[in-house]
């Protein structure tokens, strides 16, 4: 979802000062005295949807970190499009259906979910909270679902296998270097990945223009005016002290290499490979013996010949608007995908990546003939804000908003979620 592999690289720069900034915000540059170090249930209380989280990240985050989470492609026509979609459908409740109780569980790959929402792949969350991805997985563990571990984390896959949290899902992609394909690939089952997830919507990187205009690095650096003006900010900068300068893509680390995050950052980018077509999806096909997923399905002709090859699992989605700008949105891809691949493969699980931002929208996509769909930037936020509590709570709204959505539907469990509870929106 998130790709970092273009980005410019600086360490931080942290003055000895005690800086006294202004008094309504801190006093003295201490974290006890900061406001959002001592979390309280007062966040939780302000974050009861996800724009609501969105908005406490927005204040709480540096500006050129939030855009680069929060940003999309050029016009970021497709990232808006990803969430209006969802208004072209609306719902024909059946009340007296008796769904006094709803069941939210499905089972994916032999494993039993507690709601059909995963946490999908974002590059560098370990930029949001120290140890981000290792906090996201053990908040999607203890939810009941699947944390899918980026490319481009900061720690290695082998430290997230190490907690033990499960059901853990490996991205992946098909880079110039076949052999490092290979490598991460074996990495990935020797450390006990349950699923594969093979992005193929990234071959080249998108043009996107936040980051440009912030000229956002990674890590960011702060001169000391700059830090004058960002008091709100400041807990984000005391966490992340210790954090920032060892911010790297753990995945790409040669043992005992010394190389620059910068040096890191440009080997990733020269991997990409846009010569990208089925004769290497078919090799890793070949070579990863559990389930394997494709991510960046649009084109129902492109859902049905991977699945013809043996894929195990399509993810509809557009990289959240982050590649190619004016792709249409995931859920108006959705139906024709469906339509395509079901006749023949009716268990297949089909996957949506994109704009979820309410329970309704993820009801109306398993109506549509979703299995389940998956959260980028909402966990990021919910991590922002308050780590792996943070990104508790993001799943806990999900998951509420999902129950009192098919309780109002009439629907008592996922099964009963179909076309017949949609008509097209006027207009």
């Amino acid at each position: 979802m998130l790709s970092i592999a273009h980005a410019a690289v600086h360490f931080p720069c942290f003055p000895r000062v005690r800086c006294r900034v202004n008094a309504r915000h801190v006093r003295e540059c201490t974290p006890s005295s900061w406001p959002g170090v001592r979390l309280s249930s007062a966040w939780a209380r302000d974050a009861y949807n996800v724009a609501r989280m969105r908005e406490r990240a927005r204040r709480s985050l540096p500006r050129p970190v939030f855009d680069f989470a929060d940003g999309a492609a050029e016009t970021e026509w497709t990232l808006r499009r990803n969430e209006s979609a969802f208004a072209t459908k609306a719902f024909l409740p059946r009340p007296l259906q008796g769904a006094a109780t709803r069941d939210l569980t499905l089972t994916l790959f032999g494993q039993r979910l507690s709601m059909p929402l995963l946490i999908g792949p974002t590059g560098l969350a370990g930029l949001f909270w120290p140890d981000g991805e290792l906090a996201s997985a053990r908040a999607a563990a203890s939810a009941g679902t699947v944390y899918c571990l980026s490319h481009g984390s900061v720690c290695t896959l082998e430290a997230l296998a190490a907690l033990s949290t499960a059901p853990r899902w490996m991205q992946i992609f098909v880079y110039r270097d076949r052999a490092f394909t290979r490598e991460l690939t074996d990495r990935a089952a020797a450390a006990g990945y349950h699923a594969l997830v093979l992005t193929v919507d990234n071959q080249l990187l998108g043009n996107r223009e936040r980051d440009t205009r912030n000229g956002f690095a990674i890590p960011p650096r702060f001169t000391p005016r700059q830090l004058v003006g960002m008091a709100p900010q400041l807990p984000w900068l005391w966490r992340m002290r210790a954090a920032l300068p060892r911010l790297t893509f753990g995945n790409y680390v040669h043992e005992g290499s010394k190389e620059s995050l910068a040096s890191l950052a440009g080997r990733m980018s020269s991997l990409l490979d846009p010569g990208l077509d089925w004769t290497h999806v078919r090799a890793l096909r070949e070579r990863w013996r559990g389930p394997l997923l494709l991510k960046g399905i649009l084109h129902p002709d492109e859902a049905l010949a991977a699945v013809r090859l043996g894929i195990d699992g399509l993810i509809v989605s557009n990289h959240g608007g982050r590649q190619l700008d004016g792709a249409c949105s995931s859920f108006e891809a959705l139906p024709a995908i469906v339509r395509a691949v079901r006749p023949t493969f009716p268990d297949l699980p089909i996957l949506i990546d994109g704009g979820i931002r309410r329970g309704t929208d993820l009801a109306k996509a398993l109506a549509l003939g979703a299995t389940a769909g998956l959260i980028g930037r909402p966990q990021l936020f919910g991590l922002a804000v308050a780590g792996e509590e943070g990104v508790a709570h993001v799943l806990e709204i999900y998951r509420r908003e999902l129950d009192k959505a098919m309780g109002l539907l009439g629907a008592r469990s996922l099964a009963e979620l179909g076309p017949h509870l949609l008509v097209d929106a006027p207009g």
